[in-house]
């Protein structure tokens, strides 16, 4: 056993890992998902608006990163994508070791994987793709659910790395 415990070992980092790619596969699934609906049954030109207005469901097709930056570089956002993935998936889930770490990992992947399906797949062709976009916010960006899941696994790693890794109980 380990003389830190938070660290997790043994069966406990296999189902903190199963955890990981059950986070990766259902917000990777939910990602798309929200994405097929949006693009059927949204109309760009009358966006439904929920909750007076705090939320407008917006239909666009994004060719840059967050905030429509780099929209003439979506060939090289996907190839960041592509070495951001791999970096994950080799260097970083492999040296996880707990439980806020591989949470951060199955977050990361499920948005990335779920953006990048879209730079692959969507027109204009592949790793030129635009990127669905869906929801608003008022004074903020168009994003989807990929880009929820990247920018709550910035959150918790900044959260973790000020706060640190206080688990009373890694199982």
């Amino acid at each position: 056993m380990s003389s830190n415990p938070t660290v997790l070992v043994g069966g406990q980092l296999k189902r903190w890992r199963v955890v990981m790619v059950a986070i990766g596969v259902l917000g990777y699934g939910l990602d798309q998902w929200t994405k097929a609906e949006a693009v059927a049954r949204l109309d760009p030109y009358d966006p439904p608006s929920w909750f007076g207005g705090f939320l407008t469901l917006r239909l666009i097709r994004n060719p840059g990163a967050a905030f429509s930056m780099g929209s003439t570089a979506t060939v090289l956002i996907s190839l960041f994508a592509i070495a951001m993935l791999i970096a994950v998936c080799v260097w970083g889930v492999p040296r996880a070791r707990h439980r806020w770490s591989l949470i951060a990992c199955g977050m990361l992947i499920a948005g990335v994987c779920g953006n990048l399906t879209d730079r692959i797949f969507r027109a204009p062709g592949p790793l030129r793709g635009h990127v669905v976009d869906f929801m608003s916010l008022p004074h903020f960006a168009v994003f989807n659910v990929a880009d929820i899941f990247i920018t709550s696994t910035a959150i918790l790693v900044v959260v973790v790395a000020v706060f640190g890794h206080h688990e009373d109980d890694a199982g």
